[in-house]
């Protein structure tokens, strides 16, 4: 690994462990084993950071968003919704630890926020409108019913991601539990009901 590699390393273990708000640059530095002024060699600030972590350092349900509308009719809408929801309870589950502290003060959240804005940074609802936007696709090739709502499928399987993996987190089990494909597999079918179009089968 790179200097840049330790770093983001380091942040993460940190940040699991003593949350964003107790995670100091130089705290991260030392435990990366360089200087506060190395870690700004490759890095703004802490709150860049934070999303650099977010994205290399827990499972990858950035980069699976972001390729997941070219995956419009390709495999099966099932098969798709299935990988996302395994890799967005792991996700979600990963970040808590990462996240919660900006919770224990407005303060510390209304200026992550605004940083965030200045950095140009996607925001916590931008994986709710990729999956929409593929949900769409689909829909558009008539492998979902036209009388589905994209939107709020989107909404409901994150939602339940989301849930599923703060209760595993609270309770110090596993994500999805002995069987993470079962879950995403009950989500996707429960969501879905009778919306698939006859092509998808």
């Amino acid at each position: 690994m790179g200097t840049r590699e330790d770093i983001l390393g380091a942040a993460a273990r940190i940040m699991r462990t003593e949350g964003y708000a107790r995670a100091t640059t130089k705290e991260i530095a030392r435990a990366a084993g360089y200087s506060e002024a190395t870690l700004y060699k490759h890095f703004q600030d802490k709150t860049e950071i934070f999303l650099r972590v977010l994205e290399e350092q827990l499972p990858g349900l950035a980069a699976l968003l972001g390729r997941l509308e070219e995956r419009a009719g390709t495999g099966d809408v099932r098969g798709n919704l299935e990988e996302l929801v395994v890799t967005a309870v792991e996700f979600y589950a990963d970040g808590f630890p990462v996240a919660a502290s900006l919770f224990s003060s407005q303060k510390l959240l209304t200026a992550h926020r605004d940083r965030l804005h200045e950095l140009g940074a996607v925001g916590p609802r931008t994986p709710e409108e990729l999956l929409a936007r593929y949900l769409a696709a689909e829909q558009r090739l008539g492998r979902i019913a036209p009388s589905a709502e994209p939107q709020a499928m989107a909404q409901l399987l994150l939602g339940a991601c989301f849930q599923q993996a703060f209760l595993a987190d609270f309770a110090g089990e596993r994500p999805g539990g002995d069987d993470p494909a079962d879950l995403a597999r009950r989500l996707v079918a429960t969501v879905l009901g009778a919306t698939l179009g006859a092509a998808d089968g």
